[in-house]
């Protein structure tokens, strides 16, 4: 079966290249969304797993669908009494670019009323329960060709299960662990973040030096399937907890506003991480660190959300100082959507790599060899 991995613009090579380290086959991404072939296993191996990727969707088919009658058509041909049975819960959601259809709620409309008639005259009933499970079902409408999808994750991937609160506004953990990556940390040298919020980016840098998958403390739409056997997920679990790292790491996380210091630490404690992170109240223009070796990732206030423009400039300017101080073998990114970025922290980027944070146009800058 084919599945289907919608991720952020900008990620689709990160998640592209986890998909390969598990082994997927046929593994091919185009704009926002990588697609492999796999098995039901790999639905529960690639839920558990994956730290870039938001979603994982299993593709039901694709027809053309220049008008509603095609749509309905289309829907009604594919196999739902498979996956859906008789008292499933089948709310649809999806979008339309560049289509004829372009009004979603019609198609939405269209894309229920077409799966329904399906299953009721696969079970032999005109009103369906749907009192059971949810089989959240996914269309995409590109360029008049629709693909249909049943959601195997239920909440986005970005939810692991350990950020209660956040803090202002919150970096997704599947884009923390993106930067993380991008570092190339692997657990072996110091990592930092100077301006560290709730903690994401430290605790999910922690994760990654553990090898923790990230989906262990978490529960997913395709659990409580009917068609799925639970036995999957178990084997999915244990292959990932044999993989996992137990060292001595260190990981340090600062934020000037205390209350944020302690959310983190509180964090960290439900990922299963307090032993090898470290967090303190401390300002980010007074980082310093000695090691030869190192990896610097941060997401800074913007001064689109969290605070004035000139405000965040300032910041940028007495962290840039900071930084220029860090030993010359450090690998520093920072993701920012200010556009005098570069200027302001005295520096250009040796590379930068453009993604987004939400709705908010970014660009990682990376510094270092």
């Amino acid at each position: 079966m084919t599945l289907t991995v919608p991720c952020l613009f900008g990620l689709e090579s990160l998640v592209s290249d986890e998909m390969k380290r598990l082994d997927l086959k046929n593994v091919r991404a185009e704009n926002g969304r990588v697609h492999c072939e796999g098995t039901m296993l790999d639905i529960a191996r690639l839920n558990l797993n994956l730290r870039c990727g938001a979603r994982v969707l299993m593709e039901l088919g694709a027809f053309p669908a220049p008008d509603f009658e095609a749509l309905f058509q289309g829907v009604l041909a594919l196999p739902w009494e498979d996956y859906i049975p008789r008292d499933g819960e089948f709310p649809v959601k999806g979008y339309s670019l560049t289509s004829t259809l372009h009004s979603v709620p019609a198609c939405q409309a269209i894309v229920k009323k077409a799966a329904a008639r399906r299953l009721g005259n696969a079970y032999g009933c005109e009103t369906l329960p749907e009192t059971g499970s949810r089989y959240q079902i996914q269309f995409a409408l590109i360029k008049d060709t629709a693909t249909l999808y049943l959601d195997t994750s239920g909440e986005g991937l970005y939810k692991r299960g350990y950020r209660a609160k956040n803090m202002g506004a919150p970096l997704r953990e599947t884009l923390a662990a993106a930067l993380v990556i991008l570092s190339r940390y692997r657990g072996r040298d110091p990592f930092c973040d100077p301006f560290c919020g709730s903690g994401t980016i430290p605790i999910e840098a922690a994760l990654i030096a553990k090898n923790r998958a990230p989906g262990l403390d978490r529960s997913f739409a395709a659990q409580r399937w009917k068609n799925m056997d639970s036995g999957l997920w178990l084997e999915a679990a244990e292959e990932a907890v044999d993989k996992e790292f137990h060292g001595s790491y260190d990981i340090w996380g600062g934020d000037i506003d205390p209350a944020a210091v302690e959310l983190a630490r509180h964090n960290a404690v439900l990922a299963g991480v307090e032993d090898c992170v470290r967090f303190e109240e401390a300002d980010a223009g007074k980082f310093r660190r000695d090691s030869e070796y190192g990896q610097l990732v941060t997401n800074p206030p913007y001064g689109e959300r969290l605070m004035e423009k000139k405000e965040a400039e300032a910041l940028y300017r007495s962290f840039g100082q900071a930084h220029r101080a860090l030993p010359p073998k450090w690998r520093t990114v920072v993701l920012s959507s200010h556009t005098e970025f570069e200027r302001c922290f005295g520096r250009p980027a040796d590379k930068k790599r453009k993604l987004y944070n939400g709705m908010l146009k970014c660009d990682a800058f990376l510094y270092g060899k």
